[in-house]
């Protein structure tokens, strides 16, 4: 069995509460834009983000894998960076994964409204190599590439 652990260790564990998602089928470059979008807000501002980032309503700065991406009204303003997208599969995975370190911080007994997002990663995970068999004897592959996301909120 494999051994794993967080990227980040704390001296004090009585006041924050983790969470991880294992082998979700976004790629890391975009899950890690979401994570560094709302990394300092705080969880209730993050949830509202998500939501609007899943109906639509906003956008996300992609600010590494940019390229070829347009630019999107109001982002300039807001994040200082006017290129984004709207990852919908990502946000519904971050969404489920704030709403996993929420319900842990409540079991340790900490309250929910003040929580700050401290911390959140995306990690490569597993990479599905598949073959997709082409005209004249050749093949294309066809890789999907999986995240894993780790989050630590603390109570202010």
């Amino acid at each position: 069995m494999p051994t794993w652990g967080y990227s980040v260790k704390f001296r004090d564990e009585s006041r924050i509460a983790k969470g991880m998602l294992w082998d979700v089928p976004v790629h890391p470059k975009i899950m890690a834009e979401v994570a560094r979008a709302i990394k300092g807000m705080k969880t209730s501002e993050a949830k509202r983000f998500l939501q609007a980032v899943v109906e639509k309503r906003e956008a996300v700065p992609f600010r590494r894998a940019h390229g070829k991406q347009a630019h999107r009204r109001g982002l300039a303003d807001k994040w200082g960076w006017p290129v984004g997208r709207y990852p919908v599969k990502a946000a519904k995975y971050m969404l489920k994964l704030l709403n996993n370190v929420e319900n842990n911080a409540e079991n340790k007994g900490l309250d929910p409204d003040r929580l700050r997002i401290i911390h959140v990663a995306a990690h490569k995970g597993i990479t599905l190599k598949r073959w997709m068999p082409r005209a004249f004897g050749r093949a294309t592959p066809k890789f999907r590439v999986h995240s894993h996301v780790e989050m630590v909120v603390r109570q202010e």
